[in-house]
């Protein structure tokens, strides 16, 4: 039988989540998935730490060493970095101001976990992405002739694409895609915004044939499922890119050297819309950036860019060397819980 203390922490963990985030802090559903990801970890980590399941766990295993340690093993064993180490922490210090009034009784704890510190120093890693070879070698690694690789195909062609964040590709319907011209895909990004991307022939081509497939004919029927007919989750699409790209690497080397997720495909397309000459202020629109300081990071991401900025200026003034050469991308009651918000 469970204890009290275990129940009380599910209950907060279920206010946390239902009601303290949406409700009191108005955040939206990115963000609270992004606190769900940051304390299903935290709780597996007390877990193997303690000894004890998920379900055994109590509120009085919520202290300050505990997330010390945590944020220790993100760095050393995850080899995560500064600023994600910090977003973890702030997951924790909202969670430990819900528990203020919801768990009083564990004021001290609540306390000294909300005066742990961010760490200062982080630096910004340069941006991982795929160049167009790459993505290429990356969907020919994909076995089209199953219904998964037809789905796995159409959906990575359609991140590379429009450039579009992993949930607003999970979230996309049947509906919100257009297959006949203008090609385009309707994607809601952060906060509710609306936004169309256009598509190519090819991708519009895909998602027609794979739309094909699927057994249901409803509209509003989310497109992209894994094999129970349920939604696919960010956790399915990383695992699958980075089978692919494992896949890919044993022919080519860039992509072993390469740290390369769900979102680098994102960051390949602006870099590639930046090599086209696209404007800053179009690409952040088509990305769904907030503002244009968030899409600037890309003027530094790529040396291409730069070798052609610097061929512009002057490139007569010196001349060329007699002979230049060319220079040479329970627990599970808990936790699934989580997993299905």
């Amino acid at each position: 039988m469970k204890s009290n203390h275990s129940c009380a922490l599910g209950k907060s963990l279920f206010r946390f989540f239902q009601e303290y985030l949406p409700t009191l802090c108005g955040m939206s559903p990115h963000t609270i998935h992004g606190y769900r990801d940051a304390i299903v970890l935290f709780l597996r980590f007390l877990a193997e730490h303690t000894g004890r399941p998920i379900e055994d766990l109590n509120l009085s295993d919520l202290t300050d060493d505990a997330v010390t340690r945590f944020l220790t093993s993100l760095e050393e064993k995850r080899g995560n970095g500064i600023a994600t180490r910090n977003a973890r922490l702030a997951a924790l210090h909202t969670l430990a101001r819900s528990l203020v009034t919801d768990s009083p009784e564990y004021l001290a704890n609540w306390q000294q976990i909300l005066a742990l510190p961010f760490k200062h120093g982080a630096k910004q890693a340069p941006i991982e992405y795929l160049e167009a070879s790459e993505v290429k070698a990356v969907l020919h690694q994909i076995d089209r002739s199953t219904a998964s690789g037809q789905r796995d195909y159409a959906m990575f062609a359609l991140m590379f694409n429009t450039g579009a964040r992993v949930q607003e590709i999970l979230d996309l319907r049947r509906c919100d895609v257009r297959t006949e011209p203008p090609c385009q895909v309707r994607l809601k990004g952060k906060g509710g915004k609306i936004r169309l991307c256009p598509i190519w022939t090819q991708t519009a081509k895909l998602l027609r044939e794979f739309a094909q497939t699927l057994s249901s004919c409803d509209g509003e029927s989310t497109l992209f499922r894994n094999i129970h007919g349920g939604k696919l989750t960010r956790f399915g699409v990383r695992y699958l890119l980075g089978k692919y790209v494992t896949a890919a690497g044993k022919d080519i080397d860039t992509l072993r050297s390469k740290h390369i997720h769900p979102h680098s495909l994102r960051h390949g397309t602006a870099i590639a819309l930046l090599k086209a000459g696209v404007d800053f202020s179009t690409i952040s629109q088509w990305l769904g950036h907030s503002t244009l300081n968030t899409t600037m990071i890309y003027a530094r991401a790529d040396i291409d860019i730069k070798r052609q900025a610097l061929a512009q200026v002057f490139p007569d003034v010196l001349a060329a060397p007699p002979a230049a050469g060319h220079l040479a991308l329970g627990e599970a009651d808990i936790v699934h819980w989580l997993r299905r918000l």
